[in-house]
C-alpha cells in the first residue's frame, strides 16, 4: 500500500518531512495557509490544499480544517511537525476516528505529558528526580508552599510552554500578583489556567534526552542536547553531546526517559527535559516534548540517524531500525536558530523580502531552511529561516567551524540574529561552556560582561 502523509505544518519542518517522504517513496499533501502558497514546501509537496486565512487560527490550528483536508485527499498518515497541533490529543483521535495514522505518540500519552502536573506525578512514581513544586487549592497553602520551596519561585503554566504563563518571582509580597497573571496568561494561551509552583535553580544547565519507540516494544535513546543558551525560554543555540555532565549524570538522565517512555508505551520520537544545577549537580525532570523537536538536527548530525525517517517508521507499525548500540555520537554538532529578529530592538520581528540568500556550504555544515531567495517573509507566523548546524571532530572544531559559516553566511533585504549568534559562538564563556539559562539574557543581549 502506498503511503499518502498528510503535512500539517509549514516552514523549515514541512520541507523536512516532505524530503523524509520523499526518500520513503511515500507521496505527501501539505496543507498551507494563504499566506504559504508559494512557500519552498509547497513547491515541494507532491500536492497542496489552502486549509484556510493567513491567520493561524483559520488555518494551521484548525483541527476541523486539518482532519477534512487530510480525509479528503485520502491520506493514509498526518505528520503535525512541531507546534500548531503537534501535541493535540483531539487531533490525534480525530485522525484515529478517520483511519488515518498519527505520526506521534497515542493520544492517551498526550494526555498525560500535556499536563504538567500530571507528567510530574508520573516521574515521581518512576523514582525519576523532580524539583520540589506543586500547587494547592487555597491561597493560604499556596503561600506556605512557596515558603516550603524556598524563594525564588517559578509560577508555572500547566499547560502549553515557550515562557507565556511563567513568572519569576523573588519575595512573597510578589506572589499574588504572578500567580493571577501567570493564570490569566496561560487561559488565554492555552484554554486552561491552571498554574503551579517549582523551584527555581539559578544557575541551571537545560539538557534533555532524544528518545524513540515503535509498536514493538522497542525504545531507545539517542543521547542527550544542551539547550543552556535561551532567551525568555525561547531555545536560540542547541548542541549534542552536552559536555556540562558527567557520564554518571547522563545515566541519570537518559535511565529517567526510558522508565517515562515505558511506562507510557511510547511510540514515535520524545524529548525528556532536565535542568542541570551546576551548583550541587542535582537533577530535576522538567517535561516530556512529544513529539519531534526544533533541535533534532544536531543529533542526527552526532549518531547518522534519520529521526524523522524512524519517526515515520514507528507511527506506520515498522520496527524502529537501529538499537541502542548503535545510537552512539560520534563528533560535536551545534545549531544555531536564524531568525528575522532584529537584536538591537529586543529581538522584535522583521519580515520582509528577502532579497539575498546565499548560505554556506561544505563538510560539516548543513542547513534546514524554507527560505529562497525573493522569498516573502510573510508577519503571521515565528521568526525561524533557518537552522544552521555544524559538526566538528570535538566541541572547539564544531564551534570553529559555526564561526566560518556565519561569516560567509549572506542574507540581505531582513535584518536577522545572524550578528547575535556570531557574538554568542565567539564569546569566551560559550566556549568555556560555563552558560546557563539566563546566561544570554543577562550578558550578551544587556552588553553586561560574559
Amino acid at each position: 500500500m502506498t503511503q499518502r502523509v498528510f503535512v500539517a505544518n509549514r516552514g523549515e519542518i514541512a520541507v523536512r518531512i516532505i524530503e523524509a517522504c520523499d526518500r520513503l517513496g511515500y507521496e505527501t499533501v501539505l496543507g498551507v495557509s494563504l499566506a504559504d502558497k508559494a512557500s519552498l514546501a509547497a513547491r515541494r509537496a507532491g500536492r497542496v490544499v489552502v486549509l484556510g486565512g493567513p491567520q493561524s487560527r483559520d488555518s494551521y490550528l484548525s483541527v476541523d480544517a486539518v482532519l477534512h483536508a487530510a480525509v479528503e485527499t485520502g491520506c493514509t498518515a498526518l505528520h503535525p511537525g512541531y507546534g500548531f497541533l503537534s501535541e493535540r490529543s483531539d487531533l490525534a483521535r480525530g485522525c484515529a476516528d478517520n483511519d488515518i495514522v498519527f505520526v506521534g505518540p497515542s493520544p492517551e500519552a498526550l494526555d498525560a505529558l500535556g499536563d504538567k502536573l500530571s507528567a510530574r506525578a508520573l516521574a515521581e512514581k518512576l523514582d525519576v528526580p523532580v524539583s520540589a513544586g506543586g500547587t494547592a487549592e487555597s491561597w493560604d497553602d499556596v503561600s506556605a508552599l512557596a515558603e516550603q520551596i524556598g524563594y525564588p519561585v517559578l509560577v508555572k503554566a500547566a499547560y502549553g510552554g515557550g515562557g507565556r504563563g511563567m513568572k519569576l518571582v523573588h519575595t512573597a509580597a510578589d506572589l499574588a500578583e504572578a500567580w493571577s497573571v501567570a493564570s490569566s496568561e496561560a487561559a488565554a494561551a492555552f484554554g486552561d489556567g491552571t498554574v503551579f509552583l517549582e523551584r527555581y535553580v539559578t544557575s541551571a544547565k537545560h539538557i534533555e534526552v532524544q528518545i524513540l519507540g515503535d509498536r514493538h516494544g522497542n525504545r531507545i535513546h539517542l543521547g542527550e542536547r544542551e539547550c543552556s543558551v535561551q532567551y525568555r525560554y525561547q531555545k536560540v543555540v542547541e548542541e549534542s553531546p552536552s559536555t556540562s555532565i558527567d557520564a554518571a549524570t547522563r545515566e541519570v538522565m537518559t535511565t529517567s526517559a526510558l522508565k517515562i517512555a515505558a511506562e507510557l508505551d511510547y511510540v514515535g520520537l520524545g524529548t525528556v527535559e532536565f535542568l542541570y544545577d551546576v551548583h550541587n549537580g542535582e537533577v530535576a525532570f522538567l517535561e516530556v516534548n512529544p513529539r519531534l523537536q526544533v533541535e533534532h538536527p544536531v543529533t542526527e548530525q552526532v549518531t547518522g540517524v534519520d529521526l524523522v525517517r524512524q519517526q515515520l517508521l514507528a507511527a506506520l507499525g515498522e520496527p524502529i531500525e537501529i538499537t541502542q548500540a548503535d545510537a552512539v555520537p560520534d563528533g560535536h554538532a551545534i545549531e544555531v536558530r536564524i531568525t528575522a529578529q532584529d537584536p538591537e530592538r529586543g529581538l522584535a520581528p522583521t519580515p520582509g523580502r528577502v532579497a539575498e540568500w546565499r548560505p554556506p556550504v561544505g563538510g560539516g555544515i548543513r542547513l534546514d531552511s524554507h527560505i529562497y531567495q525573493g522569498y516573502d517573509f510573510p508577519p503571521f507566523y515565528d521568526a525561524l529561516m533557518g537552522k544552521l548546524v555544524t559538526w566538528g571532530a570535538d566541541r572547539d572544531a564544531a564551534i570553529a567551524r559555526m564561526t566560518h559559516a556565519l561569516d560567509r553566511f549572506a542574507i540581505g533585504g531582513v535584518t536577522t540574529s545572524k550578528p547575535l549568534l556570531r557574538r554568542i559562538v565567539t564569546d569566551p564563556a560559550f566556549a568555556d561552556n560555563t552558560v546557563t539559562t539566563h546566561w544570554l539574557g543577562d550578558s550578551i543581549l544587556t552588553g553586561g560582561a560574559s
